[in-house]
């Protein structure tokens, strides 16, 4: 389990949304990761909430380190005061960096491309391919939607308690760290459904 948080990737918007509360976040954890002294990992980018976090996190002292894809670099230019900036082929190769670098995720309010960098963060720790929390931030009751279709998940039998179980929703910063350190990987299998396969 990561007990010593030493880099969180935070997966988030490049946009600010409607609710100025999701930038507040934003900057919330930024700041805190810095005065923990967990690095960020994040898209790099310089706009959104995206751009918000890194700036809270380097403001406060901590390091961020942005990893973007060359083809998005050249439309959507990236934060110019980061500790390091990694340039990547892909969005594939952006991906595995993210978590290669990181000991756990944390998810703020975005669009389509937040949830897909989330979930297959999920899926991959759900197939025993790491071993790596993600918590997602509810800013303003924000993912109530999400986390409702993760038990309907569970009472459909797709996905099981455990899995479910370590997909964490606060609405505090400070709570969702602590819980992304108390992570304790669950020791099941994915839920495959053999009598009906067979």
């Amino acid at each position: 389990m990561p007990a010593d948080l030493k880099t969180v990737c935070v997966f988030c918007g490049c946009n600010r949304g409607v609710d100025r509360r999701y930038e507040q976040a934003a900057n919330d954890v930024g700041r805190l990761l810095a005065e923990q002294e967990v690095g960020l990992v994040y898209g790099g980018g310089a706009v959104g909430l995206m751009g918000t976090v890194a700036t809270a996190a380097l403001a406060a002292g901590g390091t961020a380190v942005g990893i973007l894809p060359h083809s998005i670099a050249a439309i959507e230019p990236p934060h110019d005061g980061l500790t390091e900036l990694l340039l990547v082929d892909s969005m594939h190769e952006r991906k595995a960096a993210m978590a290669e670098r990181s000991d756990a995720f944390v998810v703020l309010p975005g669009g389509l491309g937040t949830l897909e960098e989330a979930f297959e963060a999920i899926s991959w720790t759900q197939l025993g391919l790491q071993d790596k929390p993600t918590g997602f931030l509810n800013v303003a009751g924000f993912f109530d939607p999400l986390r409702t279709q993760l038990d309907r998940m569970v009472d459909e039998r797709f996905v099981r308690q455990q899995h479910r179980d370590v997909v964490y929703f606060e609405e505090n910063p400070g709570e969702l760290l602590g819980r992304l350190r108390a992570f304790d990987p669950p020791n099941v299998h994915k839920w495959i459904d053999l009598e009906a396969s067979g």
